[in-house]
């Protein structure tokens, strides 16, 4: 039984903890307030001047006037985002340090995996931006003018179709082995160095169908240099509401897109996750929405749960598809 003097203690070391969690609770919920309290660091796993870039300085811009402090962009392409990710997961956990997630992260899972790098484990993710529909484009001189021609000729002709690429695990590659997988059809794969280099050779006829974004494809379904066929996407694109998606023309639930996000370290606050959210979708909701989807491009901001859920969905859906076409980073 313990004594008067023994309860005393007792009583006197838990409210002493009490007191120690409330001043820690204070403590993170005022750092979590002050959030950001310098410059925020923004990295793109993409060179100056390309889609990843051109959408993430404006970003930063429109963040930056919201929360106070300069979002600074710092490109650090290489090893299909590899390189990126290993530096912001090894960064301090205060929301300082943020990069911008893609495609192609979920497929450099498989791909190009490091042993120390897991996106499901390593990052906390805030929200899925923007997602931007692949379209499956022909050239003219196939005659193949719908996707029911494709599917149908290329039944009949398994191996005599080739579809260009801008590279080995690049979402246009990857949408076409969806297509080839879900539909029992058979291209051969020409993959170049970068997406300018198959769009020149698609539009002189070297090679005879593409998924290519949207944006860098509308010029050319106006002027009828390239018959657009489909598109990847699970709706039809209010840019170009006359081509069906693949999904609705009998193969439910495709989908390849192109998406953007944002994410930091394993174990953000959940304070500064819910500033960092409620800012980013004020972001999305204003002028630079307008802008974006101008080029295509579907702006969307969702949840931190559902953008987690996502990215682990398209890592396993990915990884299926890499498999089973036996795809090799180049």
């Amino acid at each position: 039984m313990s004594t008067p003097m023994e309860l005393n203690r007792r009583r006197l070391l838990l409210a002493g903890a009490s007191q120690a969690a409330v001043l820690t609770g204070g403590s993170a919920w005022a750092q979590d307030a002050a959030y950001p309290s310098k410059p925020v660091t923004l990295v793109v796993a993409a060179p100056p001047g390309g889609p990843s870039d051109n959408f993430a300085r404006p970003f930063a811009e429109e963040l930056a006037k919201l929360l106070g402090q300069p979002f600074v962009i710092d490109n650090r392409p290489g090893a299909g985002g590899q390189l990126s990710a290993e530096f912001v997961a090894r960064a301090p956990a205060d929301g300082h340090t943020l990069l911008m997630t893609f495609v192609g992260n979920a497929t450099a899972q498989t791909l190009i995996p490091r042993p120390n790098l897991d996106f499901n484990r390593d990052f906390t993710h805030i929200t899925q931006m923007m997602a931007g529909a692949n379209v499956l484009v022909s050239h003219p001189s196939t005659g193949l003018k719908t996707f029911k021609d494709l599917v149908a000729y290329a039944k009949a002709n398994p191996g005599r179709l080739s579809y260009a690429s801008s590279g080995n695990g690049t979402s246009g590659h990857l949408a076409m082995e969806l297509l080839k997988q879900r539909a029992g059809l058979s291209l051969v794969h020409i993959p170049y160095r970068g997406g300018a280099p198959a769009l020149t050779d698609l539009l002189a006829g070297q090679t005879q169908v593409m998924f290519l974004n949207t944006d860098g494809v509308l010029p050319y379904l106006r002027n009828g240099r390239l018959n657009g066929l489909a598109i990847s996407s699970p709706q039809r694109s209010p840019l170009l509401p006359e081509l069906p998606s693949v999904a609705e023309l009998g193969y439910p639930g495709f989908e390849a897109t192109a998406w953007g996000g944002l994410s930091g370290p394993r174990g953000l606050p959940s304070g500064v996750v819910d500033k960092l959210h409620a800012a980013v979708l004020k972001v999305l909701q204003g002028p630079f929405r307008a802008k974006q989807e101008a080029l295509g491009g579907t702006i969307l901001g969702t949840t931190p749960a559902q953008f987690t859920t996502f990215f682990k969905s398209e890592i396993d859906k990915w990884a299926t598809v890499i498999k089973t076409a036996g795809i090799k980073a180049d």
